[in-house]
């Protein structure tokens, strides 16, 4: 790294600790809304990432097992892993919001 990265990347830093400790002017402004969908659409485009990466991984698996020249072990395994690790991290997602919905029913109003 070099030191005008780093310089940089302090500077971003206390940029964001002064925001947080509400130094700012911007930070007292109200936020705009953003499109009431945005968060709908994330999470559909993130389902849909995931189920693109098993089916990618279950195509390059057939076309290994079908002894296809241009598909390598490590390709395989590869997407295999890619797949595994989005699914993992899709479920984790879920838990956290299923929890996050758990704790603000119980709280009392």
């Amino acid at each position: 790294m070099t030191i005008s990265s780093i310089q940089s990347a302090v500077q971003q830093i206390q940029t964001i600790a002064t925001q947080a400790a509400g130094k700012n002017e911007k930070a007292s402004q109200p936020v705009e809304a953003v499109g009431k969908d945005s968060f709908v659409d994330e999470l559909h485009a993130s389902i849909e990432r995931i189920n693109e990466l098993q089916q990618t991984a279950g195509a390059s698996v057939k076309a290994f097992e079908l002894g296809d020249p241009n598909m390598s072990l490590n390709d395989v395994m590869l997407d295999k892993q890619k797949a595994s690790l989005s699914f993992e991290m899709g479920v984790q997602v879920r838990n956290r919001f299923i929890q996050s919905y758990k704790e603000i029913m119980n709280m009392q109003v």
